[in-house]
């Protein structure tokens, strides 16, 4: 399925790009927006902005379209949207303040660390 194979990639470039604290929230049947919500940190401004430029690339040239980037160029909060997946990348302290994860929690379906 192409949607498991994009979140993969998501996955497999974070990872790649020493992203830090990676979580995978699953969305589908659950939420519109997406089937995947990927959350992960930079250790700085400059690491999530390349980070997500980085993923943007890999994600065209992989053949699943051109992801949406927003966030730039502050980076302490950066969204990708690259259609079935949606990927934020934070700082850590903004991350903390948003606390994404716990806002999208769902009974029975709890985030996952790492690869899913």
């Amino acid at each position: 399925m192409a949607t498991d194979a994009l979140h993969q990639l998501v996955l497999a470039q974070l990872d790649d790009d020493q992203a830090q604290e990676i979580v995978t929230i699953p969305l589908e049947g659950k939420s519109s927006i997406a089937d995947h919500m990927v959350i992960a940190s930079g250790r700085s401004t400059r690491q999530v902005a390349s980070m997500a430029q980085k993923l943007a690339e890999e994600i065209k040239k992989a053949g699943f379209g051109h992801a949406r980037i927003e966030g730039l160029p502050a980076a302490d909060w950066v969204l990708i949207d690259a259609g079935d997946v949606v990927v934020h990348l934070f700082r850590p302290e903004v991350r903390t303040f948003y606390n994404l994860e716990r806002m999208w929690s769902f009974e029975g379906g709890e985030p996952t660390q790492g690869r899913a």
